[in-house]
């Protein structure tokens, strides 16, 4: 199989880790369960490296690569209090996110 199919037949995921100190980190993956232990691990992020132990707050499966990393960078530009209420209602997910492009 070739790295353009594993990329397309791999399913990809957004997701949000609340940190130690309470901050978020939001991130991208293609194996939620692996990045969040790396996170725990020390061997995620720099960011989330001494804000350890993170928790995974929210996540939402994307179509592919793509579609994940445009889903991060949509999550990533919310305000703290528009991450803090997706973690909430997970439901709203996509309302937020599709509000916040229509802002841009």
């Amino acid at each position: 199989m070739s790295r353009r199919a594993m990329v397309f037949a791999v399913p990809w995921f957004v997701y949000i880790v609340r940190c130690r100190d309470g901050s978020l980190y939001t991130g991208a993956t293609n194996d939620l369960d692996k990045r969040v232990r790396a996170h725990n691990e020390g061997k995620g992020a720099r960011y989330t490296r001494a804000r350890r132990p993170v928790v995974l707050v929210f996540s939402r499966r994307a179509r592919d690569m793509g579609s994940a990393l445009r889903a991060e960078y949509r999550l990533k530009q919310l305000t703290r209090a528009e991450k803090l209420e997706l973690t909430s209602a997970p439901l709203r997910a996509r309302a937020v996110t599709r509000l916040k492009r229509r802002r841009a």
